[in-house]
């Protein structure tokens, strides 16, 4: 997949696809990279996600830009939309489940970690990382924070997959959260925190090194 998107951001940058024209069809496209149709659909989806293409029912793919969106959008929600919100929902929660968490809380945070550093398989380990960062959640005590985590879930996944297919965030993360579970089980508030706090900003980072440009600006 990862060289299949590979192929056609760099051919829509050169122009090979022109602003306004169409892509071929995800059967085309299986066929000339010889991979299935699912991997055509997840390779059209980052280009979605970079702001180069818009897809259209019964249409097709369309090229939009040939450079990426200043604002990448993952579903519903922007990369700034989402940079907002976990800043004031995502590091509060990490400091309350420092205080807070139960023993059942520690126990389902290290699992996931230890699952997460384990895997392989790309698209399991996204859907670990929604679950992981809903069990901080949780951990919290506080329900509103877990419930405002799994609205946006989908929205994390992709973003998740976006910053791994662009910018091998895996190994970046997987050291990050286990900053963030060793503070919370050392119940130290500010040491939780401030690990949370740094988890954003390279995920911020990540995303405005891919688009060249600050997701957070105005």
């Amino acid at each position: 997949m990862d060289a299949v998107l590979a192929h056609l951001r760099d051919a829509i940058e050169r122009g090979e696809y022109v602003v306004g024209g169409k892509l071929p069809s995800e059967a085309v496209l299986s066929r000339d990279f010889a991979v299935s149709r699912s991997v055509v659909r997840e390779a059209l989806r980052g280009l979605q996600a970079l702001g180069l293409t818009v897809s259209r029912t019964g249409k097709g793919t369309f090229v939009v830009s040939d450079r990426p969106a200043d604002n990448p959008r993952f579903g519903t929600y922007s990369a700034r939309d989402l940079v907002e919100v976990r800043r004031h929902v995502e590091v509060p929660a990490a400091g309350y489940a420092a205080t807070r968490h139960s023993p059942d809380d520690l126990d389902a945070l290290t699992a996931l970690l230890e699952r997460m550093e384990r895997e392989t398989d790309g698209t399991v380990w996204v859907a670990l990382d929604s679950l992981f960062h809903i069990g901080i959640a949780r951990a919290s005590g506080n329900p509103v924070f877990a419930k405002v985590i799994e609205e946006i879930r989908d929205a994390l996944a992709r973003q998740s997959a976006f910053l791994n297919q662009f910018g091998g965030r895996r190994e970046g993360s997987n050291a990050e959260h286990r900053r963030i579970v060793e503070a919370i089980v050392a119940g130290s508030r500010p040491a939780a925190i401030e690990a949370m706090t740094v988890h954003l900003d390279h995920v911020e980072t990540a995303v405005t090194d891919i688009v060249g440009t600050e997701t957070a600006a105005p």
